[in-house]
């Protein structure tokens, strides 16, 4: 799924679209990736790329999802700063949460940890929304799911599988995956992501761009 992908209200809480480019700037350089090569990888043009650094686009959910993906980390890490304390309390208020116009919302729940790849996640999806299709995730990255409410449609590598209420499912962060909802009433669903495949893109390094 390439393109632009590009449209309206996907930040909420506190953080700038400024802000958010220049954690993805700095991200790609850390890895010694050019905006071409980030663009290659991610399958975001590289215009979109370069506008959403400069913090002149907002970027969809999906997009940045395809970014942290291509960068091989999390878009809470893209959302936060690392928490420098052993236990860290996070109000309803200072949550992260990411809106996409197409009609669905994604709550960080988790903070962002110096020494592991991990978020976990409160999605809430409307009545006959589908959310889209997410990349896959480093090999052996690993995600586990549980419906709270209403009804889930979760796809792996081309295979549905209805959820309802109270369902949860396991499966390799590393297939394609997408979530619908295909009833009348609000689906919300609790998600946790560990990524795999630490340093895996040392192999792609090149000479980054400004």
């Amino acid at each position: 799924m390439g393109g632009d992908m590009g449209g309206k209200g996907v930040l909420s809480s506190g953080l700038s679209m400024a802000e958010l480019g220049g954690r993805i700037r700095s991200e790609r350089r850390a890895r010694g990736l050019s905006i071409e090569r980030l663009a290659a990888l991610s399958g975001i043009s590289r215009s979109m790329v370069s506008d959403v650094e400069r913090g002149a686009k907002t970027p969809t959910v999906l997009v940045l999802d395809r970014l942290a993906t291509a960068l091989g980390t999390s878009i809470s890490r893209l959302l936060d700063e690392p928490a420098r304390e052993a236990i860290r309390v996070l109000r309803h208020g200072d949550q992260r949460v990411l809106r996409d116009p197409a009609g669905w919302e994604r709550r960080v729940l988790s903070p962002v940890l110096d020494d592991a790849e991990f978020e976990f996640m409160r999605t809430t999806i409307g009545p006959g929304v589908d959310a889209g299709e997410f990349a896959p995730h480093a090999p052996g990255s690993r995600e586990f799911l549980a419906v709270e409410s209403g009804s889930l449609r979760l796809t792996l590598d081309g295979t549905p599988y209805a959820l309802a209420t109270g369902d949860s499912a396991y499966y390799p962060g590393d297939r394609r995956h997408s979530f619908a909802n295909d009833g009348i009433t609000d689906c919300v669903f609790y998600l946790v992501m560990e990524l795999g495949g630490a340093g895996q893109h040392d192999t792609w390094k090149d000479t980054p761009d400004a």
